[in-house]
């Protein structure tokens, strides 16, 4: 079944484009945060496609605060999803995945994923040390290349990617620590357009990410990500196909962003 914080944590980064691609030096080293601050609060709201028809089946919230962890500065990120009444009826979700985030380097030093999915629960920590280049979840030690993130971190610092200095169809790569493996990941910029969605119409930035395979997605290059074409750049709208139909996640509000939501053509 559909799991619901999985299905925006899940935008793991590169294109369905055949054409030639441009790659980059590794964007995921590096970058300072620019982009979004603490306090910040956005709610998503998910569909699934039912006989062809959409079907609203629950919220996901993302929030950021600052806190300190092993007495240094961190942002603590937290992801929240959950069911609606119908669906907890069929098959009940409470999901929280947390990322805690140096606020100097933007390098994740822990990661938590605490999920209940019908009769499926998991609970995962995953402790970072960057100086050794090691990721230690309950099941062992593994070592991780350098920049390395987790599944929450990096949509994080993907916000502060600048896409004005690409070519669309650009690719733009980084390593992700996920389910005790390292992946070798990239973001493919398509480029610029207005979206649609929920909450409105927005100026946006485009771009596809790889999934890796799962019980949700199949791998491969199938979801399309926009986010507000602003210094915040929010992700507004995700779409894609799952293994029992297809998938749309709207951004329906929003509280405490860095900046103005510029992006914002008109709400509905």
């Amino acid at each position: 079944m559909i799991r619901f914080v999985a299905v925006i944590l899940f935008v793991l980064f590169t294109s369905a484009s055949h054409a030639p691609a441009t790659v980059v030096a590794n964007e995921f080293c590096g970058l300072q945060n620019k982009s979004w601050q603490a306090g910040e609060s956005i709610l998503y709201h998910v569909y699934y496609t039912l006989a062809g028809i959409y079907v609203y089946g629950g919220d996901a919230t993302f929030s950021v605060r600052n806190e300190q962890l092993n007495n240094k500065p961190v942002y603590h990120i937290i992801g929240e999803g959950k069911t609606n009444s119908f669906f907890d009826g069929l098959f009940k979700v409470r999901d929280k995945y947390e990322s805690y985030v140096d606020t100097s380097s933007m390098q994740p030093y822990k990661f938590v994923r605490n999920v209940l999915e019908g009769d499926y629960k998991k609970f995962e920590t995953v402790t970072f040390n960057h100086t050794a280049n090691t990721a230690t979840s309950q099941t062992g030690t593994y070592k991780v290349p350098n920049c390395v993130q987790d599944v929450l971190s990096a949509i994080y610092y993907a916000r502060n990617i600048d896409f004005n200095r690409y070519q669309p169809n650009t690719q733009i790569p980084f390593t992700m620590f996920i389910d005790d493996k390292s992946y070798n990941l990239y973001v493919r910029y398509l480029g610029k357009e207005k979206i649609k969605t929920k909450y409105g119409r927005f100026n946006a930035i485009k771009f596809k990410p790889l999934l890796i395979e799962g019980t949700i997605f199949k791998g491969g290059e199938k979801m399309t990500v926009w986010v507000t074409d602003d210094a915040n750049k929010m992700p507004v709208r995700i779409e894609s196909p799952i293994s029992v139909g297809s998938v749309k996640v709207d951004m329906m509000g929003y509280k405490n962003t860095r900046y103005p939501v510029t992006a914002l053509i008109k709400a509905k």
